[in-house]
């Protein structure tokens, strides 16, 4: 059997002005290193390309839209260097998203954990479903949600940042995000929200391009300082997974 962090995979398909990233990982598509470099790497290139006018961020599979980072990779990290690198993974996904040029809509199927609420809060438009309920479970584990939660926060608000953030345990309801802004549509089905994408999309492709990119600029405007914010923010993370106490939470956690 292949061990989990080298399963799974990103996919990226261009057709008709439309940039489709995909992302998959068997264990409810939760996301190693290696996907998250990739992912990073797909949305960079996708926002670089001329024939790319909107970029589709989904993951594949009929569950949770994204279950987070990888806990088998995370129980093996040695020191804070790698700790600080493993924590890296979802910042460079959501720097690539703040600074691509082009729109991202998300398309939120299914339950989102940990990092893929940073995820979702990073896409400039997202569509859910009433299955994509959220929770920040990190400082359930002995860490927190550091490196997401400025993506969070400036979608949510801080209040519906903290409310996750304190209440790791617990699960907020699809409806719960979208009257907080996380989700911008509400669907009762796949193929409802899938329509409703794909009207949007048609829709954006006739815009002029450059005002576009000028508008995301708008929208992501105070938040140049993310680079150093969002290394800084790892780096906590990756101290604290080192701890006795992360150590413990994250066994237990994963005996569940």
């Amino acid at each position: 059997m292949i061990e989990a962090i080298h399963q799974g995979y990103i996919k990226s398909a261009v057709q008709d002005g439309l940039a489709e990233i995909e992302f998959f990982h068997p264990l409810s598509n939760s996301l190693p290193s290696r996907l998250l470099k990739e992912l990073a790497e797909a949305i960079t290139a996708a926002g670089q390309e001329d024939a790319v006018k909107v970029i589709l961020l989904k993951s594949a599979g009929e569950r949770a839209f994204c279950a987070g980072a990888s806990f088998d990779e995370l129980m093996s990290i040695a020191d804070i260097d790698q700790g600080k690198k493993f924590f890296s993974g979802f910042a460079n996904v959501i720097n690539a998203m703040r600074k691509c040029p082009k729109f991202i809509i998300g398309r939120l199927h299914g339950k989102a954990v940990g990092g893929a609420v940073g995820l979702a809060s990073s896409v400039d438009y997202c569509f859910a479903t009433t299955n994509a309920s959220v929770k920040l479970s990190e400082l359930a584990v002995g860490i927190g949600p550091f490196v997401v939660g400025p993506a969070v926060e400036r979608k949510m608000g801080l209040s519906g940042m903290s409310e996750l953030a304190i209440n790791a345990t617990e699960w907020r309801a699809a409806e719960w995000a979208y009257q907080r802004g996380l989700y911008y549509h509400l669907h009762e089905s796949v193929a409802e929200m899938d329509t409703e994408i794909a009207a949007l999309v048609n829709r954006l492709k006739g815009f002029n391009p450059e005002a576009m990119r000028q508008l995301k600029q708008v929208f992501w405007q105070g938040t140049e300082n993310w680079d150093q914010l969002l290394a800084d923010r790892a780096a906590i993370s990756g101290e604290l997974v080192l701890s006795n106490f992360t150590r413990r939470a994250i066994n237990s956690f994963k005996k569940k």
